[in-house]
Protein backbone atom coordinates (compact mmCIF):
# COMPACT_ATOMS: atom_id res chain seq x y z
CA UNK A 1 0.00 0.00 0.00
CA UNK A 2 0.82 3.57 -0.80
CA UNK A 3 2.05 6.26 1.86
CA UNK A 4 -0.44 8.29 0.29
CA UNK A 5 -3.29 5.65 0.81
CA UNK A 6 -5.44 5.97 4.32
CA UNK A 7 -8.35 4.01 4.95
CA UNK A 8 -11.49 5.41 5.76
CA UNK A 9 -13.14 3.33 8.84
CA UNK A 10 -16.88 2.61 10.11
CA UNK A 11 -16.28 3.61 13.53
CA UNK A 12 -14.04 3.83 16.42
CA UNK A 13 -13.71 0.09 16.81
CA UNK A 14 -13.38 -0.54 13.10
CA UNK A 15 -10.43 1.88 13.26
CA UNK A 16 -8.71 0.56 16.13
CA UNK A 17 -8.96 -3.52 15.67
CA UNK A 18 -8.01 -2.62 11.88
CA UNK A 19 -5.60 0.19 11.33
CA UNK A 20 -1.83 -0.80 10.30
CA UNK A 21 1.00 1.66 9.15
CA UNK A 22 3.15 -0.16 6.80
CA UNK A 23 7.10 1.04 7.37
CA UNK A 24 9.20 1.38 4.27
CA UNK A 25 12.43 0.38 4.17
CA UNK A 26 14.80 3.94 4.44
CA UNK A 27 12.03 6.19 4.70
CA UNK A 28 13.09 9.67 4.11
CA UNK A 29 10.51 12.48 3.88
CA UNK A 30 12.22 14.50 1.01
CA UNK A 31 12.34 12.02 -1.40
CA UNK A 32 9.48 9.87 -0.85
CA UNK A 33 6.94 12.04 0.19
CA UNK A 34 7.96 15.49 -1.55
CA UNK A 35 9.70 14.44 -4.38
CA UNK A 36 7.44 11.55 -4.83
CA UNK A 37 3.84 14.25 -4.88
CA UNK A 38 5.87 16.53 -7.33
CA UNK A 39 6.99 13.92 -9.95
CA UNK A 40 2.96 12.88 -10.13
CA UNK A 41 1.21 14.44 -13.12
CA UNK A 42 -1.96 14.85 -10.83
CA UNK A 43 0.15 16.33 -7.43
CA UNK A 44 2.81 17.73 -9.12
CA UNK A 45 0.82 21.13 -9.61
CA UNK A 46 -1.50 20.57 -6.31
CA UNK A 47 -0.89 23.43 -3.72
CA UNK A 48 1.29 22.38 -1.33
CA UNK A 49 1.24 25.75 1.01
CA UNK A 50 -0.31 28.76 1.18
CA UNK A 51 1.51 32.11 2.35
CA UNK A 52 0.13 34.73 3.56
CA UNK A 53 2.28 37.36 5.79
CA UNK A 54 0.98 40.28 8.04
CA UNK A 55 3.56 42.20 5.69
CA UNK A 56 1.64 41.73 3.05
CA UNK A 57 3.42 38.83 1.17
CA UNK A 58 1.06 36.06 -0.41
CA UNK A 59 2.43 32.88 -2.60
CA UNK A 60 0.92 29.25 -3.60
CA UNK A 61 3.71 27.14 -3.80
CA UNK A 62 3.11 23.46 -5.70
CA UNK A 63 4.68 20.39 -4.43
CA UNK A 64 6.77 20.72 -7.76
CA UNK A 65 8.05 23.92 -6.44
CA UNK A 66 8.53 22.42 -3.02
CA UNK A 67 11.07 20.09 -4.23
CA UNK A 68 13.10 22.59 -6.64
CA UNK A 69 13.52 24.90 -3.66
CA UNK A 70 14.36 22.18 -1.09
CA UNK A 71 16.80 20.47 -3.59
CA UNK A 72 18.13 24.19 -4.28
CA UNK A 73 18.58 23.99 -0.06
CA UNK A 74 19.99 20.75 -0.09
CA UNK A 75 23.10 21.67 -2.64
CA UNK A 76 23.53 24.99 -1.36
CA UNK A 77 24.07 23.34 2.34
CA UNK A 78 26.54 20.71 0.79
CA UNK A 79 28.19 23.17 -0.61
CA UNK A 80 28.88 24.81 2.94
CA UNK A 81 30.28 21.45 3.65
CA UNK A 82 26.82 20.83 5.84
CA UNK A 83 26.39 16.78 5.45
CA UNK A 84 24.57 13.72 7.30
CA UNK A 85 24.37 14.18 10.96
CA UNK A 86 25.42 17.91 11.48
CA UNK A 87 23.18 19.94 13.28
CA UNK A 88 21.55 22.86 11.90
CA UNK A 89 19.32 25.18 13.63
CA UNK A 90 16.21 26.94 12.07
CA UNK A 91 14.70 29.97 13.90
CA UNK A 92 12.53 31.00 10.97
CA UNK A 93 9.40 32.04 12.51
CA UNK A 94 7.09 31.24 10.03
CA UNK A 95 8.67 32.08 6.63
CA UNK A 96 8.08 30.11 4.09
CA UNK A 97 12.07 29.23 3.99
CA UNK A 98 11.52 26.97 6.72
CA UNK A 99 9.75 24.49 4.63
CA UNK A 100 12.87 24.70 2.20
CA UNK A 101 15.22 24.57 4.35
CA UNK A 102 13.97 21.57 6.88
CA UNK A 103 13.17 19.21 3.88
CA UNK A 104 16.79 19.98 2.12
CA UNK A 105 18.19 19.10 5.45
CA UNK A 106 16.42 15.53 5.59
CA UNK A 107 17.49 15.04 2.34
CA UNK A 108 21.21 15.29 2.61
CA UNK A 109 20.54 13.72 6.20
CA UNK A 110 21.42 16.71 8.47
CA UNK A 111 20.05 16.71 11.98
CA UNK A 112 17.36 20.06 12.12
CA UNK A 113 16.97 21.75 15.01
CA UNK A 114 13.83 23.58 15.04
CA UNK A 115 14.25 26.51 17.29
CA UNK A 116 11.78 29.88 18.68
CA UNK A 117 12.44 33.29 17.53
CA UNK A 118 11.64 34.04 21.41
CA UNK A 119 15.34 32.23 22.56
CA UNK A 120 17.74 34.81 23.96
CA UNK A 121 21.64 35.13 23.59
CA UNK A 122 21.75 32.66 26.54
CA UNK A 123 19.50 30.24 25.02
CA UNK A 124 21.05 29.99 22.09
CA UNK A 125 24.58 29.71 23.95
CA UNK A 126 23.10 26.69 25.89
CA UNK A 127 21.63 25.25 22.44
CA UNK A 128 24.85 25.82 20.53
CA UNK A 129 26.82 23.85 22.94
CA UNK A 130 24.63 20.95 24.20
CA UNK A 131 23.90 20.09 20.55
CA UNK A 132 27.32 21.01 19.23
CA UNK A 133 25.61 23.23 16.31
CA UNK A 134 27.14 23.44 13.45
CA UNK A 135 24.99 26.22 11.59
CA UNK A 136 22.09 28.82 12.17
CA UNK A 137 19.80 29.66 9.43
CA UNK A 138 17.40 32.59 10.64
CA UNK A 139 14.81 35.61 9.77
CA UNK A 140 17.02 38.56 8.87
CA UNK A 141 14.74 39.81 12.42
CA UNK A 142 17.02 42.39 13.88
CA UNK A 143 16.11 41.28 17.60
CA UNK A 144 16.93 37.65 16.41
CA UNK A 145 20.27 38.60 14.59
CA UNK A 146 21.53 40.38 17.26
CA UNK A 147 20.81 36.73 19.72
CA UNK A 148 22.18 34.84 17.38
CA UNK A 149 25.71 37.13 17.03
CA UNK A 150 25.58 37.28 20.86
CA UNK A 151 25.94 34.08 21.45
CA UNK A 152 28.62 33.02 18.55
CA UNK A 153 31.60 34.39 21.13
CA UNK A 154 30.65 31.13 23.39
CA UNK A 155 29.22 28.79 20.26
CA UNK A 156 32.70 27.24 19.08
CA UNK A 157 30.88 24.73 16.97
CA UNK A 158 29.04 27.22 14.71
CA UNK A 159 30.69 27.78 11.27
CA UNK A 160 28.24 29.03 9.57
CA UNK A 161 25.60 31.82 10.16
CA UNK A 162 23.24 32.06 7.22
CA UNK A 163 20.19 34.43 6.85
CA UNK A 164 17.40 34.49 4.76
CA UNK A 165 16.02 38.03 3.19
CA UNK A 166 17.88 39.35 0.18
CA UNK A 167 18.23 43.30 1.09
CA UNK A 168 21.09 44.95 3.78
CA UNK A 169 19.80 44.73 7.38
CA UNK A 170 19.67 48.01 7.81
CA UNK A 171 21.94 47.81 10.92
CA UNK A 172 25.63 47.05 11.86
CA UNK A 173 26.25 43.58 12.42
CA UNK A 174 29.91 41.84 13.46
CA UNK A 175 29.60 38.31 11.59
CA UNK A 176 29.09 38.18 8.40
CA UNK A 177 26.30 36.19 7.17
CA UNK A 178 25.46 34.10 4.03
CA UNK A 179 22.15 34.60 2.47
CA UNK A 180 19.76 31.45 2.08
CA UNK A 181 17.95 32.76 -0.78
CA UNK A 182 20.63 33.39 -2.82
CA UNK A 183 21.97 29.81 -2.08
CA UNK A 184 18.85 28.29 -2.72
CA UNK A 185 18.62 30.10 -6.13
CA UNK A 186 22.10 29.38 -7.24
CA UNK A 187 21.91 25.54 -6.09
CA UNK A 188 18.60 24.32 -8.22
CA UNK A 189 20.37 22.83 -10.78
CA UNK A 190 22.75 20.04 -10.24
CA UNK A 191 23.55 16.19 -9.78
CA UNK A 192 20.52 13.77 -8.47
CA UNK A 193 20.76 14.00 -4.95
CA UNK A 194 22.00 10.55 -3.56
CA UNK A 195 20.01 8.94 -0.73
CA UNK A 196 22.36 8.18 2.62
CA UNK A 197 19.88 8.09 4.93
CA UNK A 198 18.38 5.00 7.00
CA UNK A 199 14.99 4.94 8.93
CA UNK A 200 17.26 4.49 12.46
CA UNK A 201 19.24 7.94 11.49
CA UNK A 202 18.77 11.07 13.68
CA UNK A 203 16.58 13.65 11.75
CA UNK A 204 15.21 15.96 13.95
CA UNK A 205 16.19 17.42 17.32
CA UNK A 206 14.34 19.48 19.41
CA UNK A 207 14.69 20.94 22.72
CA UNK A 208 11.84 20.69 24.70
CA UNK A 209 10.11 23.32 26.50
CA UNK A 210 12.02 23.12 30.03
CA UNK A 211 8.77 23.85 32.53
CA UNK A 212 10.90 21.46 35.34
CA UNK A 213 14.70 22.72 34.73
CA UNK A 214 16.81 22.72 31.53
CA UNK A 215 15.46 22.08 28.08
CA UNK A 216 16.15 18.36 27.56
CA UNK A 217 16.95 17.62 23.70
CA UNK A 218 14.56 15.35 21.75
CA UNK A 219 16.03 12.83 18.82
CA UNK A 220 13.73 12.02 16.53
CA UNK A 221 14.17 9.34 13.47
CA UNK A 222 13.61 9.22 9.78
CA UNK A 223 10.58 6.88 10.24
CA UNK A 224 9.04 9.52 12.72
CA UNK A 225 6.94 11.47 9.89
CA UNK A 226 4.89 8.10 8.74
CA UNK A 227 3.71 8.19 12.47
CA UNK A 228 1.86 11.62 11.57
CA UNK A 229 -0.80 10.19 9.25
CA UNK A 230 -2.51 9.68 12.25
CA UNK A 231 -2.04 13.07 13.21
CA UNK A 232 -3.43 14.46 9.56
CA UNK A 233 -5.80 11.72 8.55
CA UNK A 234 -7.27 10.51 11.57
CA UNK A 235 -7.15 13.56 13.86
CA UNK A 236 -7.48 16.51 11.69
CA UNK A 237 -9.71 14.86 9.29
CA UNK A 238 -7.83 15.54 6.29
CA UNK A 239 -8.02 14.19 2.81
CA UNK A 240 -6.72 16.21 -0.26
CA UNK A 241 -8.89 18.71 -1.53
CA UNK A 242 -8.69 20.54 2.71
CA UNK A 243 -6.41 23.60 3.76
CA UNK A 244 -5.70 23.26 6.81
CA UNK A 245 -4.34 25.69 9.37
CA UNK A 246 -2.47 25.30 12.66
CA UNK A 247 -1.28 28.56 14.19
CA UNK A 248 2.36 26.82 15.96
CA UNK A 249 5.58 28.72 15.39
CA UNK A 250 8.04 26.97 13.05
CA UNK A 251 10.54 26.65 16.48
CA UNK A 252 7.67 23.79 18.18
CA UNK A 253 7.44 20.18 17.96
CA UNK A 254 4.17 21.50 16.93
CA UNK A 255 4.85 23.02 13.47
CA UNK A 256 5.76 19.16 12.29
CA UNK A 257 2.35 18.13 13.86
CA UNK A 258 -0.14 20.13 12.12
CA UNK A 259 1.92 22.12 9.20
CA UNK A 260 4.13 19.50 7.45
CA UNK A 261 4.62 16.01 7.86
CA UNK A 262 1.09 14.01 8.26
CA UNK A 263 -0.72 16.78 5.66
CA UNK A 264 1.51 16.43 2.86
CA UNK A 265 1.35 12.54 3.44
CA UNK A 266 -2.72 13.17 3.33
CA UNK A 267 -1.73 15.46 -0.04
CA UNK A 268 -3.61 18.69 1.78
CA UNK A 269 -2.54 21.91 1.67
CA UNK A 270 -0.75 23.62 4.57
CA UNK A 271 -2.03 27.48 5.45
CA UNK A 272 0.70 29.24 6.68
CA UNK A 273 -0.62 32.36 8.42
CA UNK A 274 2.75 34.22 8.41
CA UNK A 275 2.74 36.84 12.02
CA UNK A 276 4.50 38.27 15.01
CA UNK A 277 1.59 38.98 17.16
CA UNK A 278 -1.56 36.95 16.85
CA UNK A 279 -4.40 39.81 15.93
CA UNK A 280 -7.63 37.97 15.87
CA UNK A 281 -9.08 40.24 12.78
CA UNK A 282 -6.33 39.40 10.25
CA UNK A 283 -6.56 35.65 11.36
CA UNK A 284 -10.22 35.30 10.80
CA UNK A 285 -10.14 37.99 7.77
CA UNK A 286 -7.07 35.19 6.42
CA UNK A 287 -9.46 31.88 7.12
CA UNK A 288 -12.01 33.84 5.32
CA UNK A 289 -9.90 34.78 1.90
CA UNK A 290 -8.19 31.47 1.63
CA UNK A 291 -11.37 29.56 2.20
CA UNK A 292 -9.40 27.28 5.67
CA UNK A 293 -11.46 24.09 6.06
CA UNK A 294 -9.56 22.50 9.04
CA UNK A 295 -8.19 24.57 12.12
CA UNK A 296 -6.06 23.71 15.19
CA UNK A 297 -4.65 25.76 17.79
CA UNK A 298 -4.51 25.63 21.34
CA UNK A 299 -7.06 26.91 23.49
CA UNK A 300 -5.23 29.77 25.14
CA UNK A 301 -5.51 30.78 21.08
CA UNK A 302 -9.25 29.82 21.01
CA UNK A 303 -9.83 32.05 24.16
CA UNK A 304 -8.66 34.79 21.90
CA UNK A 305 -10.37 33.88 18.97
CA UNK A 306 -13.90 33.74 20.70
CA UNK A 307 -13.50 37.57 21.67
CA UNK A 308 -14.42 38.29 18.17
CA UNK A 309 -17.04 39.05 16.48
CA UNK A 310 -17.86 36.22 14.49
CA UNK A 311 -20.90 37.28 12.49
CA UNK A 312 -18.03 39.66 10.61
CA UNK A 313 -17.10 36.80 8.85
CA UNK A 314 -17.46 34.47 6.12
CA UNK A 315 -16.60 30.99 7.64
CA UNK A 316 -18.64 28.41 6.05
CA UNK A 317 -15.04 26.64 4.30
CA UNK A 318 -14.28 25.34 7.91
CA UNK A 319 -15.39 22.16 8.22
CA UNK A 320 -13.30 20.64 11.51
CA UNK A 321 -11.35 22.23 14.82
CA UNK A 322 -9.25 20.57 16.62
CA UNK A 323 -7.01 21.23 19.60
CA UNK A 324 -3.73 20.22 21.80
CA UNK A 325 -1.08 21.28 23.70
CA UNK A 326 -2.90 21.95 27.38
CA UNK A 327 -6.29 20.70 28.15
CA UNK A 328 -9.39 22.17 27.06
CA UNK A 329 -12.14 23.75 28.88
CA UNK A 330 -15.47 23.42 28.86
CA UNK A 331 -16.07 26.30 28.31
CA UNK A 332 -14.11 26.80 25.54
CA UNK A 333 -15.85 24.23 23.70
CA UNK A 334 -18.86 24.82 24.42
CA UNK A 335 -18.75 28.27 23.40
CA UNK A 336 -17.02 27.62 19.85
CA UNK A 337 -19.65 24.77 19.25
CA UNK A 338 -22.52 27.65 20.06
CA UNK A 339 -20.95 30.08 17.13
CA UNK A 340 -20.07 27.88 14.56
CA UNK A 341 -22.09 24.42 15.47
CA UNK A 342 -17.91 22.64 15.32
CA UNK A 343 -17.16 20.38 17.71
CA UNK A 344 -13.23 20.81 18.99
CA UNK A 345 -11.75 17.05 18.51
CA UNK A 346 -8.35 16.89 21.40
CA UNK A 347 -5.52 15.33 21.00
CA UNK A 348 -2.83 14.66 23.57
CA UNK A 349 1.11 14.05 22.76
CA UNK A 350 4.51 15.16 23.52
CA UNK A 351 8.08 16.77 21.98
CA UNK A 352 8.95 12.42 22.62
CA UNK A 353 5.57 11.25 20.81
CA UNK A 354 2.94 11.87 18.34
CA UNK A 355 -0.68 12.05 19.08
CA UNK A 356 -0.95 9.32 21.63
CA UNK A 357 -4.90 9.92 22.45
CA UNK A 358 -7.07 11.48 20.16
CA UNK A 359 -10.52 11.88 18.84
CA UNK A 360 -10.93 11.00 16.17
CA UNK A 361 -13.44 11.69 13.40
CA UNK A 362 -15.18 8.40 14.54
CA UNK A 363 -14.89 9.50 18.30
CA UNK A 364 -17.74 11.64 19.77
CA UNK A 365 -15.81 14.59 21.94
CA UNK A 366 -16.95 14.28 25.39
CA UNK A 367 -16.77 17.14 27.89
CA UNK A 368 -13.35 17.36 29.41
CA UNK A 369 -11.63 14.23 27.35
CA UNK A 370 -8.39 14.14 25.18
CA UNK A 371 -10.31 11.17 23.53
CA UNK A 372 -9.25 7.78 23.11
CA UNK A 373 -6.01 6.00 22.66
CA UNK A 374 -4.21 5.90 19.61
CA UNK A 375 -4.15 1.97 18.28
CA UNK A 376 -0.61 2.17 16.80
CA UNK A 377 0.88 2.27 20.15
CA UNK A 378 0.52 -0.01 23.51
CA UNK A 379 -0.71 2.16 26.00
CA UNK A 380 -0.80 1.49 29.78
CA UNK A 381 -1.56 2.91 32.95
CA UNK A 382 1.15 2.33 35.95
CA UNK A 383 0.67 3.13 39.70
CA UNK A 384 3.46 4.63 42.23
CA UNK A 385 4.93 1.01 42.23
CA UNK A 386 4.89 0.72 38.35
CA UNK A 387 1.88 -1.99 38.21
CA UNK A 388 -0.47 -1.95 34.90
CA UNK A 389 -3.45 -1.14 36.35
CA UNK A 390 -5.21 -0.78 32.99
CA UNK A 391 -4.29 -1.54 29.14
CA UNK A 392 -5.80 1.21 26.92
CA UNK A 393 -5.32 -0.70 23.76
CA UNK A 394 -6.70 -4.09 24.74
CA UNK A 395 -10.47 -2.88 24.73
CA UNK A 396 -12.43 -1.05 27.21
CA UNK A 397 -11.75 -1.20 30.65
CA UNK A 398 -14.17 -2.43 32.91
CA UNK A 399 -14.03 0.02 35.02
CA UNK A 400 -12.53 3.60 35.49
CA UNK A 401 -9.06 3.59 36.45
CA UNK A 402 -5.82 6.48 37.10
CA UNK A 403 -2.35 6.05 36.28
CA UNK A 404 0.72 7.42 35.12
CA UNK A 405 -0.06 7.52 31.04
CA UNK A 406 2.54 5.30 29.86
CA UNK A 407 3.61 3.66 26.21
CA UNK A 408 4.90 -0.31 25.84
CA UNK A 409 7.49 0.73 23.23
CA UNK A 410 11.31 0.73 22.42
CA UNK A 411 13.03 4.03 21.44
CA UNK A 412 12.86 5.17 17.87
CA UNK A 413 9.37 2.86 17.63
CA UNK A 414 8.05 4.71 14.56
CA UNK A 415 6.71 7.84 16.23
CA UNK A 416 8.41 7.65 19.39
CA UNK A 417 11.71 9.65 19.88
CA UNK A 418 14.92 7.46 20.14
CA UNK A 419 16.10 8.98 23.52
CA UNK A 420 17.59 12.25 25.03
CA UNK A 421 20.68 13.34 23.07
CA UNK A 422 24.02 13.33 25.24
CA UNK A 423 22.06 12.59 28.39
CA UNK A 424 21.88 8.50 28.76
CA UNK A 425 20.83 8.83 32.41
CA UNK A 426 17.75 10.43 31.61
CA UNK A 427 17.05 8.60 28.90
CA UNK A 428 16.96 5.46 31.27
CA UNK A 429 15.21 7.32 33.71
CA UNK A 430 12.01 7.48 31.54
CA UNK A 431 12.60 4.15 29.44
CA UNK A 432 12.44 1.19 31.94
CA UNK A 433 11.90 -2.18 30.78
CA UNK A 434 10.17 -1.58 27.60
CA UNK A 435 8.51 1.11 28.97
CA UNK A 436 8.17 4.78 28.26
CA UNK A 437 7.16 6.95 31.27
CA UNK A 438 5.16 10.40 29.97
CA UNK A 439 5.04 11.54 33.11
CA UNK A 440 1.36 12.64 33.06
CA UNK A 441 -1.16 11.34 34.88
CA UNK A 442 -4.49 10.31 33.00
CA UNK A 443 -7.86 8.77 33.85
CA UNK A 444 -10.03 6.63 31.69
CA UNK A 445 -13.53 5.91 31.89
CA UNK A 446 -15.55 2.95 31.15
CA UNK A 447 -16.16 4.01 27.68
CA UNK A 448 -12.33 4.10 27.18
CA UNK A 449 -12.49 7.94 27.51
CA UNK A 450 -9.43 9.48 28.45
CA UNK A 451 -8.98 12.41 31.13
CA UNK A 452 -5.57 14.28 32.02
CA UNK A 453 -5.15 14.97 35.54
CA UNK A 454 -1.49 16.54 35.56
CA UNK A 455 2.09 16.03 35.41
CA UNK A 456 2.82 13.98 38.15
CA UNK A 457 5.01 16.75 40.16
CA UNK A 458 1.87 18.46 39.82
CA UNK A 459 0.08 16.37 42.01
CA UNK A 460 -1.95 18.36 44.84
CA UNK A 461 -2.27 15.88 47.46
CA UNK A 462 -4.79 17.66 50.64
CA UNK A 463 -6.52 15.95 53.59
CA UNK A 464 -5.87 12.43 51.86
CA UNK A 465 -7.05 13.69 48.22
CA UNK A 466 -5.17 13.22 45.08
CA UNK A 467 -6.36 16.59 42.82
CA UNK A 468 -5.34 16.97 38.99
CA UNK A 469 -4.72 21.33 38.69
CA UNK A 470 -6.75 21.02 35.81
CA UNK A 471 -9.80 19.69 37.41
CA UNK A 472 -9.56 22.80 39.50
CA UNK A 473 -8.81 25.28 36.35
CA UNK A 474 -11.36 23.86 34.26
CA UNK A 475 -14.09 24.57 36.77
CA UNK A 476 -13.11 28.33 37.73
CA UNK A 477 -11.74 29.18 34.22
CA UNK A 478 -15.50 29.26 33.43
CA UNK A 479 -16.06 32.21 35.86
CA UNK A 480 -16.90 35.42 33.44
CA UNK A 481 -13.64 37.24 35.44
CA UNK A 482 -11.41 34.92 35.08
CA UNK A 483 -8.92 35.63 31.87
CA UNK A 484 -6.53 32.77 32.70
CA UNK A 485 -5.84 30.51 36.08
CA UNK A 486 -2.84 28.19 37.14
CA UNK A 487 -3.42 26.12 40.44
CA UNK A 488 -1.08 24.64 42.62
CA UNK A 489 -0.43 23.03 46.04
CA UNK A 490 0.73 25.23 48.64
CA UNK A 491 2.06 23.44 52.37
CA UNK A 492 -1.02 23.58 55.22
CA UNK A 493 -0.49 22.00 58.16
CA UNK A 494 -3.92 20.45 58.33
CA UNK A 495 -4.29 18.97 55.00
CA UNK A 496 -0.55 18.76 53.75
CA UNK A 497 -1.34 20.67 51.04
CA UNK A 498 -3.90 23.41 50.27
CA UNK A 499 -4.89 24.52 46.64
CA UNK A 500 -4.35 27.44 45.63
CA UNK A 501 -5.51 29.58 42.48
CA UNK A 502 -3.62 32.15 40.82
CA UNK A 503 -6.05 34.08 38.42
CA UNK A 504 -5.49 36.57 35.59
CA UNK A 505 -8.76 38.74 35.33
CA UNK A 506 -10.46 39.97 32.22
CA UNK A 507 -10.64 43.73 31.47
CA UNK A 508 -12.83 44.92 33.18
CA UNK A 509 -12.91 43.65 36.51
CA UNK A 510 -10.58 44.64 39.69
CA UNK A 511 -9.03 42.20 41.94
CA UNK A 512 -11.44 42.67 45.55
CA UNK A 513 -12.45 40.39 48.55
CA UNK A 514 -15.96 40.44 47.49
CA UNK A 515 -14.53 38.96 43.72
CA UNK A 516 -12.74 36.27 45.42
CA UNK A 517 -15.39 35.23 47.41
CA UNK A 518 -17.57 35.09 44.30
CA UNK A 519 -15.44 33.09 42.72
CA UNK A 520 -14.78 30.51 45.12
CA UNK A 521 -18.77 30.11 45.48
CA UNK A 522 -18.95 29.96 41.73
CA UNK A 523 -15.70 26.69 42.21
CA UNK A 524 -17.77 25.69 44.83
CA UNK A 525 -21.25 24.76 42.37
CA UNK A 526 -19.29 23.25 40.10
CA UNK A 527 -16.99 20.81 41.78
CA UNK A 528 -16.35 18.52 45.00
CA UNK A 529 -15.95 20.01 47.75
CA UNK A 530 -12.00 18.90 48.51
CA UNK A 531 -11.37 20.39 44.86
CA UNK A 532 -12.23 24.42 45.83
CA UNK A 533 -9.23 26.44 46.25
CA UNK A 534 -8.83 27.58 49.59
CA UNK A 535 -6.67 30.21 48.54
CA UNK A 536 -7.40 33.04 45.67
CA UNK A 537 -4.99 35.72 44.23
CA UNK A 538 -4.90 37.83 41.50
CA UNK A 539 -1.81 37.80 39.74
CA UNK A 540 -0.30 40.63 36.90
CA UNK A 541 1.14 37.78 35.25
CA UNK A 542 1.68 33.62 35.15
CA UNK A 543 5.18 32.55 35.18
CA UNK A 544 5.64 30.93 31.35
CA UNK A 545 8.36 28.78 29.39
CA UNK A 546 8.93 30.49 25.90
CA UNK A 547 6.01 27.95 24.66
CA UNK A 548 3.35 29.12 26.56
CA UNK A 549 3.21 26.51 29.14
CA UNK A 550 2.76 27.18 33.15
CA UNK A 551 6.27 27.05 35.05
CA UNK A 552 4.21 25.19 38.37
CA UNK A 553 7.59 24.52 39.93
CA UNK A 554 8.61 28.33 39.82
CA UNK A 555 4.72 28.83 41.28
CA UNK A 556 5.12 26.56 44.32
CA UNK A 557 8.10 28.01 45.12
CA UNK A 558 5.92 31.39 45.17
CA UNK A 559 7.85 32.90 41.95
CA UNK A 560 5.14 35.40 41.47
CA UNK A 561 3.63 38.77 41.81
CA UNK A 562 -0.06 39.38 43.42
CA UNK A 563 -1.30 42.41 41.50
CA UNK A 564 -3.66 43.60 44.78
Amino acid sequence: MSIFDHKDYLDYEDYKNNFRLEIPENFNFGFDCVDALAASVADGGRAAMIWDSDDGGQRVYSFHEMKMYSDGAARYFKSLGIGKGDRVMLILKRRAHFWFAIIGLIKIGAVAIPATHHLIAEDIVYRNKSASVNAIVSTDDEKVIRAVEAAQPESNSVRHLIRIGEKELGFETAFEWELFGQGILGHQEGAPLPRVTENSDTMLLYFTSGTTGYPKMVLHNHAYPLAHIVTAKYWHNLRPESIHLTLADTGWGKAVWGKLFGQWLCKATVMVYDHDKLIVHRLLKIMEKHRVTSFCAPPTAYKVILTADFSCYDLSSLEYATSAGEPLNDAVYDDFLRRTGIRIHEAYGQTETVPVILTTPYTEPKAGSLGKANPLYDLALLDAGGNIVARLGAGEPDEPATGELCIIAEPGDVGVYTGYYRNPDLTKLAWQGGVYHTGDLVSIDAEGYIYFIGRSDDIIKSAGFRIGPFEVESVVQQHEAVLECAVTGVPDPLRGQAIRCSIILREGFEPSDALRKEIRAFAKAGAAAYKIPRIIEFVDELPKTISGKVRRAEMRAGGQRAAD
